[in-house]
């Protein structure tokens, strides 16, 4: 059986600092620092799934981060942002075509569902992670014709 993500990302923090890399280090330990949080949240150990919500969400805050970045003129910051956003991204399954999560919403909608919620629903679960949320919903818009 393969190692849970969070036993991955904690080996792959002790050998970051067993190398002395700083930024290596400091991105994974931030992160572990989120997903102590989110357990604690929860009430529960992380199971890969929660790890996958807390990678996804730093990755988007570290890209959004790197845009204002850039927008300010501090290319070296938006630099270093995408730097940890593409270490973090490691740890996640590779992201989805538009193709690849048009083709998932025209199967939903086969399957009869044929409500923005309902599709919604359904899809999110599927791609969480490997597709940005605003785009799967304009997808879904423009596949049910609105």
């Amino acid at each position: 059986m393969s190692k849970s993500l969070k036993a991955q990302l904690e080996a792959e923090l002790t050998s970051a600092r067993k190398a002395r890399e700083k930024l290596r280090t400091t991105v994974l330990s931030s992160t572990l620092a989120e997903l102590r949080n989110a357990e604690i949240d929860a009430g529960g150990p992380a199971d890969d799934e929660m790890v996958k919500r807390v990678l996804t969400k730093a990755v988007k805050q570290r890209r959004e981060a790197a845009d204002q970045m850039r927008a300010g003129g501090r290319e070296e910051l938006a630099q270093r942002e995408e730097e940890e956003a593409e270490i973090l991204g490691a740890f996640l399954p590779p992201p989805l075509s538009e193709d690849e999560v048009r083709g998932i919403v025209r199967e939903l909608v086969a399957g009869g569902a044929s409500q923005m919620g309902a599709v919604m629903g359904q899809l999110m679960p599927r791609i969480q992670g490997r597709f940005d949320g605003k785009e799967a919903n304009r997808i879904v818009r423009e596949e049910l014709g609105g």
